[in-house]
């Protein structure tokens, strides 16, 4: 007897929780939403954000706001979201791998505790080179690099940006020797590269689309596992070698602890609206694709980023510091 009425009470008590998550979701959101963009507002993150809170806001009935909190390498607004309470009231929109630790071992909390809800589009890096540069095709820049060791010259935003970690990558890959130019954001390096200032870079498809189409810089190679419909004359790097990939992913996540009946209300409810006619023509307009999902879905797409540029941080000794 004194079994049963410790299975029945055990029973009862998981009953009440899985009926008080469920209950709790149908009542999401009961209160506005801040979304925290840890970029500086006009951006790509940004606008993005702004039309996925604009569609939630409009389906849930809430206010959904976009904040964006700049510094420290997006730790700043990344370590906000990170404390705040796990109701769902607090989501963090970031672009890029969530890495900061391996970058930083000071850090005084773990964005891996983060709970993904989305990875929202993606963004395939290219790599482009200037007119001064005589290689036409990847095979021959990777021979000219090799015949030429540290001749050659390959621009960055910064240091420990994704533009840095794909060009450690590209070295370590093809066994050359290439001597990195890290600059302060996107802007000054495009600018030098289009200029002929540095040689070469790897940046995303959007951004530099213009330029090649233009004749002002070179495609050599796409970063995504398989050919562009856009660009589909340009070859993969993995055709040359094997296992490249260098993308940039626009990631939702909640903080830790999040109760799982939330987390897939907010999933879901992105995955609709990446779906919708206007963001669908802006992620197109943008060279961007829709991925969406589950949470486990972007868990795991997040997890082999992440995994791709810690074993590049830990080769290679970049540090954020």
């Amino acid at each position: 007897m004194r079994k049963f009425t410790l299975r029945r009470l055990l029973f009862t008590a998981v009953l009440a929780l899985v009926l008080g998550a469920q209950a709790q979701a149908q009542e999401y959101p009961a209160k506005p939403v801040r979304i925290i963009v840890p970029s500086p507002a006009g951006g790509l993150t940004d606008a993005l954000a702004r039309l996925i809170g604009q569609k939630l806001s409009a389906k849930w009935g809430q206010p959904v706001l976009v904040e964006n909190r700049a510094g420290a390498g997006g730790t700043i607004g990344t370590e906000a979201v990170f404390r705040s309470p796990p109701d769902g009231s607090m989501l963090l929109f970031t672009a890029g791998p969530l890495v900061q630790k391996s970058l930083s071992p000071k850090l005084n909390y773990d964005p891996e505790g983060l709970v993904p809800l989305s990875a929202a589009a993606v963004a395939y890096q290219v790599l482009v080179v200037n007119s001064k540069v005589p290689a036409q095709t990847l095979p021959e820049l990777i021979a000219y690099a090799k015949a030429n060791p540290d001749k050659l010259n390959y621009a960055s935003q910064g240091i420990a940006s994704v533009g840095h970690l794909t060009g450690e990558m590209f070295k370590g890959m093809a066994g050359v020797k290439i001597v990195h130019v890290a600059y302060k954001g996107l802007a000054p390096a495009l600018t030098d590269l289009v200029a002929g200032q540095v040689d070469m870079m790897f940046l995303s498809y959007g951004v530099v689309l213009p330029h090649i189409r233009s004749g002002k810089l070179r495609a050599l190679a796409i970063g995504s596992e398989k050919r562009s419909l856009l660009l589909p004359d340009l070859p993969t790097v993995s055709e040359t070698l094997p296992g490249f990939v260098s993308r940039v992913s626009f990631d939702m996540f909640a903080p830790p602890g999040t109760p799982s009946a939330i987390a897939n209300k907010i999933s879901a409810a992105t995955h609709e609206t990446l779906r919708t006619p206007e963001i669908a023509n802006w992620l197109s307009t943008n060279t961007l694709e829709a991925i969406g999902g589950t949470p486990a879905e972007a868990a795991q797409f997040i997890r082999q980023d992440n995994d791709r540029w810690i074993k590049v941080i830990k080769a290679t000794g970049i540090t954020a510091e």
